[in-house]
């Protein structure tokens, strides 16, 4: 991604939070993102609901983006869409393999722009975490973060390939472990041992910096 310039001050622009929750009597984990983006919050609740916006950052996305409506994107995640309060935030859930998860974001505004929060609650596999902890799913939210912010300041639309491969390249992998060991240390913060949360952020620096099989047959 020749318009990421420094890596490691975008990764470091993401303030990271893990917090232990409960719902329907299970416990969960909390995954918490924040950011501020240089723009109006009109603006970037367009960027974040218009359907013709998020593809050019994210995903392609189909359905009924309306309270009780479903939603789809394009090879991920579907749900349905638990509440809305334009411009400030919106809850949907978040269905993929079989599994249910929760995801809320909030905006506000904030010095040089409006921050975004973004709270992702899953329920808790307890060998998953033992081996990725917050970054499997925190480093994706870095990265689609990442991506809506070259949109926002650029106007241009991310190149999903060039995303998708960004990970697997010199400032991807700094960028990776910026983020995965963020996500370490919060979740220590949320009372994780620190060796145990640091092996798991190796696995998942791994996980997404490793190049496909079939992309270094071809």
């Amino acid at each position: 991604m020749a318009w990421v310039n420094d890596p490691v001050a975008v990764a470091g622009l993401v303030t990271r939070e893990v917090r232990t929750g409960k719902r329907d009597g299970e416990v969960t984990r909390i995954a918490v993102a924040r950011r501020v983006y240089p723009t109006d919050q009109a603006d970037l609740w367009d960027a974040l609901t218009n359907a013709e916006r998020l593809p050019r950052w994210f995903l392609p996305v189909s359905g009924e983006l309306k309270v009780g409506g479903k939603y789809q994107l394009e090879g991920n995640a579907g749900g349905t869409v638990e509440r809305c309060e334009e411009p400030e935030r919106f809850a949907v859930t978040w269905e993929f393999g079989g599994q249910v998860s929760w995801l809320e974001v909030g905006l506000s505004p904030a010095e040089g722009g409006t921050a975004l929060e973004l709270v992702h609650e899953a329920g808790v596999d307890p060998e998953f975490w033992s081996q990725y902890g917050p970054g499997a799913v925190g480093v994706g939210w870095d990265l689609a973060l990442m991506g809506l912010g070259v949109h926002l300041e650029t106007g241009a639309a991310v190149d999903p390939e060039e995303g998708m491969n960004f990970p697997t390249t010199p400032d991807g992998l700094r960028f990776t472990r910026i983020a995965a060991e963020g996500w370490a240390d919060a979740a220590v913060a949320d009372g994780d041992d620190p060796e145990a949360a640091h092996t798991a952020a190796e696995q998942t620096i791994v996980f997404y910096t490793t190049v496909p099989e079939d992309d270094q047959q071809g």
